[in-house]
């Protein structure tokens, strides 16, 4: 019965409009009241412990972080710096917005941060050069959605502060799946981009493409600071978000020249916005965690599906689509903030590393990105792009195909993720 309340009064909410993070609040006192134990100051105390955590201070510098790349110039030369490359071969640009969605998803984190950049430089010129604008638009969005699985990642952290998992574990788990990911869009773009008549970018030369790679050598030098002091031990994901904001920020002001004093005010408003929404909702979303435990609800699940306990592969297929069809109703963090607390008992009794399932869960929270109705992303690059939504959503489907087919060949070869992972560690 606790968790028909749980379902009825978190979806109830929801379905008048509540926002999210009160409607998880609502929940919570909810379960409460049914529990008998309402207590105002267990909303309290939990809301208040679940923002006082060292590890969570990582958020708000690698959103300051996307901030000030994307003003300072840093996406721009990236994005150069691929055209130079790959720009002339058939299908180029797609290519291109690939390969500086990888490299950009190193840096911020971010997938609408990300693909808002990419949408924004990368759409007109597309267009120009005779390319299906609605199926470019769904290209940029599928890979923007790569950005919170490769690290430094913010979902990473939500899901590792949540779940109780290593946060650098999940950050070096989640390259070879982030890659994998790239690779299948790269695919699903050859194929789909032969209906178009492409005008093909002239081939740089080997000059211009050193000049370009000169103009972005400290933007490309940002992931390597951070991924190679973590996975170094020198500083932890926390104090590599700190020398990632510094970083953009001197890289901005200083070596390109494009941030300006007067400008760090809308950026860093920007930043605190983003960061005061992703707050909020952890430290509503642990008051429901608490009485998820309280009531019992993961034991409860367990029973419905304790004949999949011990068959580990047949449970991941089917959390991943429960997972899949609350992505296309809840954002990316939400959707982490509900399932872990219910979900994370269930994969410890299987037996399943929780790394990789921090991953796997991940990515597919990231493919809701791009999932209708809600899919976030698919809005931002038809704002961003101008392209009508109905069309974007179209555009996206090979793609979106070709992002589920990895996931569900990560769910049937675990050690893809698994062996690298403790490689990397």
């Amino acid at each position: 019965m606790t968790l028909i309340v749980f379902i009825v009064s978190l979806l109830g909410a929801m379905a008048i409009g509540v926002p999210v993070s009160f409607a998880l609040m609502f929940c919570g006192v909810t379960l409460m009241w049914y529990m008998g134990m309402f207590n105002s100051q267990i909303i309290a105390q939990n809301m208040i412990a679940g923002a006082d955590t060292f590890t969570l201070l990582a958020i708000p510098f690698f959103v300051l972080a996307g901030e000030l790349m994307n003003s300072g110039g840093l996406s721009r030369r990236i994005i150069d710096f691929a055209v130079a490359c790959v720009g002339h071969v058939r299908g180029g640009l797609g290519i291109v917005a690939i390969v500086a969605a990888i490299i950009m998803a190193s840096i911020s984190g971010s997938a609408a941060a990300d693909t808002a950049a990419l949408a924004a430089i990368l759409i007109p010129m597309m267009a120009k050069a005779g390319y299906n604008v609605p199926r470019s638009a769904g290209l940029i969005a599928s890979g923007g959605i790569i950005a919170p699985v490769i690290p430094p990642s913010m979902a990473f952290i939500v899901f590792g502060v949540a779940a109780n998992v290593s946060i650098t574990q999940l950050f070096m788990a989640g390259i070879v799946p982030g890659i994998l990911m790239g690779l299948a869009l790269v695919v699903a773009w050859q194929i789909t981009v032969r209906k178009d008549n492409i005008v093909p970018l002239p081939k740089a030369s080997a000059q211009e493409r050193l000049r370009a790679t000169g103009r972005a050598a400290w933007a490309l030098g940002m992931p390597v600071i951070i991924l190679g002091g973590i996975k170094a031990g020198v500083v932890t994901p926390t104090e590599a978000a700190v020398i990632a904001a510094a970083y953009a920020l001197f890289v901005g002001m200083v070596i390109y020249r494009e941030l300006k004093p007067k400008d760090l005010p809308h950026v860093i408003l920007q930043a605190a916005k983003t960061t005061s929404i992703i707050m909020f909702l952890v430290c509503a979303a642990l008051v429901s965690a608490w009485l998820i435990t309280a009531a019992n609800i993961p034991g409860e699940i367990t029973g419905f599906i304790e004949p999949l306990i011990d068959r580990p592969m047949l449970l991941m297929f089917v959390i991943m689509l429960l997972v899949l069809v609350v992505g296309t109703a809840l954002d990316l963090t939400p959707t982490i903030l509900i399932l872990t607390p219910v979900l994370m008992p269930i994969i410890k009794q299987a037996g399943i590393d929780p790394v990789y399932f921090g991953v796997m869960f991940i990515m597919n929270c990231c493919i809701g990105l791009i999932t209708p109705p809600v899919g976030v992303v698919l809005n931002v690059v038809s704002g961003v792009g101008r392209v009508p939504l109905g069309k974007v959503v179209t555009g996206v489907t090979p793609f979106l195909l070709a992002q589920i087919a990895v996931l569900m060949l990560l769910v049937v070869f675990p050690d893809i993720v698994i062996v690298p992972a403790q490689w990397l560690r």
